[in-house]
């Protein structure tokens, strides 16, 4: 390993998997040293694209790592989490952190036991079209999130919920600044046997009502987030890469896409 970086590892290599072999292999502070799937050919296959070793156990890539992406179904979170953790070595987790809240705390405990950094790849609440938003929020009295995509085979171990209205349930909470007072929820299964469409609403102790719908049974992908306030009101489309503010005066954009600027829209590659 070459001295001031970090070697770092990724456990699970399927669709979602492999990208962050890609996005480890380019980095310069990393040096990639394997990467780790139940499935050996697989992993041999990810390994050959990004030049570093191939393993069919987690824990012999563990064992020689300072880091590591977690991104297996999320039923094997815990045992994934718990096996880097209870090494001393730092995790970066794809969401949901796990299957139950139980199990979530679990993961938290053992990272706050070992002292190493726990990270779940909430990566939305970091999108720049978020980050530009919420510089501009004042007192909002309604959200309005869109998230649905077309059927796909991955993700299916947990419900819509957890696979895909969680970006937005997150990003609400990094940009709300008051507690949840209620909330009311309806879904459906329709292709699995999970809840596969569903609307939530949350209503805040300051008045704040946000409308959360999220689908993975729709034709196309949607990925929208609208903001109402008493001057104005806000909106981004992810998929896009536009955010506008609206006002009496008529619209304002936010993010200058021709420029190079655009909100980072990593599910419009890969839907998450």
């Amino acid at each position: 390993m070459q001295a001031n970086r970090l070697a770092v590892g990724v456990v699970g290599v399927g669709y979602l998997g492999r990208f962050h072999a890609l996005i480890h292999a380019r980095h310069p502070d990393v040096e990639l040293i394997g990467v780790a799937d139940t499935d050996l050919d697989t992993a041999r296959k990810v390994a050959a694209e990004v030049g570093c070793e191939a393993f069919s156990d987690a824990a012999d890539l563990v064992a020689r790592v300072e880091a590591v992406s977690i991104v297996v179904p999320t039923t094997a979170h815990l045992a994934v989490a718990r096996l880097c953790l209870d090494r001393g070595i730092h995790v970066l987790l794809e969401k949901p952190i796990a299957a139950t809240v139980g199990q979530g705390r679990e993961i938290v405990e053992a990272a706050e036991r070992a002292g190493v950094i726990l990270q779940i790849g909430h990566l939305e609440r970091f999108n720049a079209g978020v980050m530009t938003l919420a510089g501009r929020i004042h007192s909002p009295r309604f959200i309005e999130a869109h998230r649905m995509s077309p059927f796909l085979a991955r993700a299916t171990d947990v419900d819509v919920i957890s696979d895909l209205m969680i970006h937005d349930i997150d990003i609400v909470l990094s940009l709300i600044d008051s507690d949840i007072a209620h909330i009311s929820a309806a879904g459906t299964a329709v292709l699995t046997k999970h809840v596969d469409i569903a609307n939530a609403r949350l209503e805040f102790d300051d008045g704040l009502v946000a409308n959360l719908t999220a689908s993975r049974v729709s034709r196309e992908p949607v990925r929208k987030m609208r903001i109402f306030q008493d001057d104005a009101y806000l909106s981004c489309d992810f998929l896009k890469r536009s955010a506008e503010m609206y006002k009496r005066t008529g619209a304002v954009p936010l993010v200058d896409t021709h420029a190079g600027g655009g909100v980072a829209a990593p599910s419009a590659a890969r839907p998450s």
